[in-house]
């Protein structure tokens, strides 16, 4: 078993997260991000123990904020549902609600009682999302979707990890397991997925998963209408990328990625681990008085520029790696 980089990977400037929202519920110990990546970075090569402490180890993943709108009119838009280390989001329409990403497992009650802290009813979710199945994003689902009744919708490239509850190309590593959940519907790339009023378009952006899905969505706030981006991820993270692969064209797939996000700027970009889009910053703007704080159309060709060349970087050093060791 082995972990090559870690969930996070480091790929951009380590800084301290400034203090987000009073916890809805007692949350673990803060913890700066310099040491939630110096915690991976001490993994790397490691085995990981079937005991595995992630709690204790990322303890951000678990600590609780105080759900908000990220934006949107009335009671309708995008709302953050997650923890300080992982991001959740909730979308209501006049037919229900949807969930993107349930967390950690056991993290599918957190979710549910942040819905229900915004002032709606967690029964009245319809449609589970998820951006891909690491257990980190996956954990809650199963037990999100048993709550609610609601139908899971995901890519065909990730329904064998969830359904089998692994991470795929490291089933061995039973640390990395998530609870499995059942997949009711597939989504292809560039489908438009439609509940009352919200419709959103699945883009599949393989790499750091198989099935690695990307959502866009319109959101209207103050009569202005905005494009936002829930960015699945193009991190390295645990993958091998040689010797042998995650997965049989993990390669092709980041390439693929990083062109086809090449010309993307959204309005609003939003990821599963907050530090990556600066949420934690723009929620302080926010609560500053700042409707528009999380408006930022140069934050995501920033960010996807580090994570193609720490790519580049991760590439050549497995590489040469296991170039290494073949030669011994």
């Amino acid at each position: 078993m082995r972990w090559i980089a870690g969930i996070l990977a480091g790929t951009l400037a380590a800084c301290a997260p400034v203090t987000q929202d009073a916890a809805v519920a007692p949350a673990a110990p803060d913890t700066a991000r310099t040491d939630v990546l110096d915690s991976i970075a001490n993994l790397v090569d490691d085995e990981i123990p079937e005991e595995f402490d992630f709690r204790q180890s990322f303890p951000s993943w678990y600590a609780a904020v105080t759900p908000y709108q990220i934006i949107g009119t009335g009671k309708m838009g995008i709302y953050f549902v997650g923890t300080e280390g992982l991001g959740m989001y909730f979308i209501p329409t006049d037919a229900g609600h949807i969930v993107i990403d349930g967390g950690m497992p056991g993290e599918g009650q957190y979710v549910a009682d942040a819905i229900r802290t915004l002032g709606f009813d967690p029964k009245d979710v319809k449609i589970l999302l998820n951006s891909h199945a690491h257990l980190d994003h996956s954990g809650g689902l199963a037990e999100l979707k048993a709550m609610t009744g609601a139908k899971l919708i995901a890519s065909e490239g990730d329904r064998s990890a969830l359904e089998g509850g692994f991470y795929l190309g490291s089933e061995e590593d039973r640390a990395m397991n998530a609870p499995p959940v059942q997949v009711d519907r597939i989504i292809a790339d560039g489908e438009r997925l439609t509940l009352g009023n919200v419709t959103l378009t699945a883009h599949i952006t393989p790499g750091h998963s198989r099935g690695c899905t990307s959502w866009t969505m319109p959101v209207v706030q103050s009569g202005q209408s905005y494009e936002a981006l829930l960015f699945c991820s193009a991190t390295v993270a645990a993958n091998r990328l040689v010797g042998p692969p995650q997965y049989q064209g993990i390669v092709a797939d980041y390439r693929k990625t990083f062109a086809m996000t090449k010309d993307w700027r959204p309005d609003i970009f939003l990821t599963n681990h907050p530090e990556f889009s600066d949420m934690i910053e723009k929620r302080e703007r926010q609560k500053a008085g700042d409707p528009l704080a999380f408006v930022d159309r140069d934050g995501f060709p920033a960010m996807m520029e580090k994570l193609e060349q720490a790519f580049a970087a991760a590439l050549q050093k497995q590489t040469l790696k296991y170039n290494a060791i073949m030669s011994d």
